[in-house]
């Protein structure tokens, strides 16, 4: 028994030291309990709050969205209204390009027909206008011959046959004028 009586006095020691160390330890244990009790509090405060971060972020979102929408539509307007302008420049400026290559062709062509009139000129064929003329001419011709012819048919008074006159002469044929370089 005295064994026992001894091993409890020393567990009566080893128990009672015990205490020392943990009144040394307790401010550890009381700060270690504080940060837990503060994570616990500022997780209940994001939980209760977040709903209202979350509502409050919806509504940033959605004004972000409405005013992102008025500066595209800003936006179109003013780069409709510069393609716009762009496009009646260009036009414009296709419109002068266009009628200066027409202008161009043209005195193109009428330098190309005065040049082509005075070779043909030079070769003696006669013109467009040498043609007309010489068109005119026997047109008169046959309507003169034609009236003629008309009028010898009719049986003339008898009279003494008249001498032969001679044949009267043809005109010369009329040489082709050549057209002057303009």
């Amino acid at each position: 028994m005295a064994k026992k009586a001894l091993k409890k006095k020393v567990m009566k020691k080893k128990v009672q030291a015990k205490p020392e160390v943990g009144n040394m330890a307790a401010p550890v244990v009381d700060s270690a309990r504080e940060i837990w009790l503060a994570g616990l509090g500022a997780f209940s405060f994001a939980q209760s709050e977040s709903g209202k971060i979350i509502e409050q972020g919806n509504k940033l979102f959605e004004k972000m969205v409405s005013e992102g929408q008025k500066l595209e539509k800003k936006t179109r307007n003013v780069a409709e209204s510069a393609v716009g302008d762009i496009k009646g420049e260009v036009e414009s400026t296709v419109d002068a390009v266009r009628k200066q290559a027409v202008n161009n062709w043209d005195k193109l062509e009428n330098i190309f027909e005065d040049r082509v009139a005075r070779v043909l000129g030079q070769l003696g064929v006669p013109t467009a206008d040498d043609v007309n003329k010489l068109s005119a001419r026997v047109q008169t011709l046959s309507s003169k011959v034609t009236a003629l012819s008309k009028a010898s048919a009719k049986p003339a008074p008898a009279k003494k046959p008249a001498a032969k006159r001679p044949a009267a002469k043809k005109p010369a044929a009329a040489k082709p004028v050549a057209k002057t370089a303009k």
